[in-house]
């Protein structure tokens, strides 16, 4: 049986999009990201056509973060070089919702890989079987992994709002 790529790509492209948006943090980058997986995946005749395209993209997550990493490093150097010769910016006050994305992102960030990966999957729609397919993990761990990593992000989140505000004191 034939795939149907359209229907697959109508009712899968605003999660990948979500996905893609938690690991990239840039909502342009991660439309550009959904397209470029469903390039890559259109020659291919997966079984389970859904969870190889979160697969593509999760992959494609990784490298744009690479690629991110190196261009900081990078501008960390040329700005080391041109320090001194003009004077920095003073940051302008975020609004809340900025803030809050930041906190979100920033909690993410100290959570461990596998949590952070099977929060961003079910976040994206993905259901336990596709998940477990997805992680590498047990369909039957995937209730008490989501629960534990909820309950972690959940933690980390407060702990940086609590420093944060301690900070500001």
């Amino acid at each position: 049986m034939s795939l149907d790529w359209g229907q697959l790509y109508r009712s899968t492209y605003p999660d990948l999009v979500r996905f893609l948006h938690r690991k990239v943090w840039d909502v342009d980058r991660a439309n550009d990201l959904a397209q470029e997986v469903f390039v890559r995946a259109l020659g291919e005749d997966p079984d389970r056509p859904r969870a190889f395209l979160f697969t593509v993209a999760a992959n494609l997550a990784r490298d744009e973060a690479r690629t991110v990493l190196r261009r900081k490093q990078h501008l960390a150097l040329l700005k080391g070089e041109t320090e001194g010769r003009t004077a920095p910016e003073s940051p302008e006050k975020d609004v809340e919702r900025a803030e809050q994305l930041d906190g979100a992102r920033r909690a993410l960030e100290q959570l461990g890989e596998r949590d952070r990966e099977v929060l961003l999957l079910w976040d994206a729609g993905l259901d336990y079987g596709e998940i477990a397919e997805q992680t590498g993990l047990a369909i039957g761990a995937m209730g008490t992994t989501l629960a534990r990593a909820r309950k972690r992000l959940v933690a980390a989140f407060e702990t940086l709002e609590k420093d944060d505000h301690v900070a500001r004191s």
